[in-house]
């Protein structure tokens, strides 16, 4: 298999861009994640591939709570500024205002929508760990179109 062709196929898979968010005591971790999808309806699962060396997936291990912020056609700004490494300054996380959520973790409030998850499991394969968590809480405070890694300037994926 030639590398450029397996990038270039894998690349085609369709991807949204969202935030994920976490927290243990007074640490906190956000980052932009791509690779999420639903995995069951009952319970209602979600399942996403995180980078194991990031702040996020720290916080997570340990809290065992997290919030996924679906991230909107016009926030790419937004999903920018958690490629970066997780600052806090006051009730703000890379400049984006937040608040706590029903489970405790951050839920930004810019966010157009969002759902708060328990992890239930975590699969250590590969250069991301796959994290299965339970949908406890959601919010859908506008309609909106979401944004896709198709239709951002970035490329993740291959």
């Amino acid at each position: 298999m030639q590398t450029a062709t397996r990038k270039r196929t894998l690349r085609l898979l369709s991807n949204g861009l969202y935030v994920i968010t976490s927290s243990n005591g007074d640490r906190y971790g956000g980052a932009t994640a791509s690779w999420l999808s639903q995995a069951s309806f009952k319970p209602p699962l979600v399942m996403a591939a995180i980078r194991p060396e990031s702040n996020v997936f720290e916080c997570l291990v340990e809290s065992r709570r997290a919030a996924v912020h679906v991230i909107g056609c016009g926030q790419k700004d937004m999903a920018e500024r958690f490629f970066r490494p997780t600052t806090v300054t006051g009730w703000t996380m890379n400049g984006e205002p937040f608040a706590p959520g029903l489970t405790g973790v951050p839920v930004l409030q810019n966010a157009a929508a969002f759902f708060e998850c328990i992890v239930r499991h975590i699969c250590r394969l590969g250069d991301h760990a796959i994290v299965v968590m339970e949908v406890v809480e959601a919010e859908c405070r506008a309609q909106i179109q979401p944004l896709t890694v198709a239709a951002s300037p970035w490329e993740y994926g291959g």
